[in-house]
């Protein structure tokens, strides 16, 4: 994932004009911008989510299975992509674990603020592709609904 200008957690990508760029084409090309070192095809495809509002937009989600060398060779070419440091922070990865506390790690991770529907597309990748047992994601989501300790309640009832 990528740490956005905005503050908000999303994945790579951009628009695609259909009438010149088949989607994984277009999508290659702003990875290129970007990243630089993977292509992903037409079998990397995942699901399509509609965004609501005012800008309706289709999100293609695309996900792939790397080897720990090709996440490095992605994370040194993304710190000197174009992007970097203007509309992309820097890459993030997702801790695939609960701490003890049952707070830190993905609980905490899945409390932070995403960019449309990259939560949802980030659970359901974690769901689909077995990379967090079912229940563990199931947990990890109840934990970030659930009021953090210490909260103040700021609601003056007695």
């Amino acid at each position: 994932m990528q740490m956005r200008f905005d503050g908000l957690l999303g994945f790579p990508g951009g628009f695609v004009d259909r009438r010149y760029w088949s989607l994984e084409d277009g999508l290659n090309r702003v990875l290129g911008l970007g990243l630089g070192c993977v292509r992903l095809t037409e079998a990397d495809y995942l699901c399509s989510h509609l965004t609501e509002g005012p800008h309706r937009v289709v999100a293609h989600f695309y996900a792939r299975q790397l080897t720990l060398e090709e996440l490095h060779t992605i994370e040194i070419s993304a710190v000197h992509s174009r992007d970097h440091g203007m509309e992309v922070m820097g890459m993030v990865r997702v801790p695939l674990y609960t701490q003890k506390d049952r707070m830190g790690g993905l609980p905490n991770f899945l409390a932070n603020s995403f960019v449309g529907t990259a939560k949802f597309q980030l659970l359901f990748a974690l769901k689909i592709l077995n990379m967090v047992p079912e229940e563990k994601l199931a947990e990890a989501v109840a934990a970030t609904l659930r009021p953090k300790k210490g909260a103040i309640d700021h609601s003056g009832g007695a």
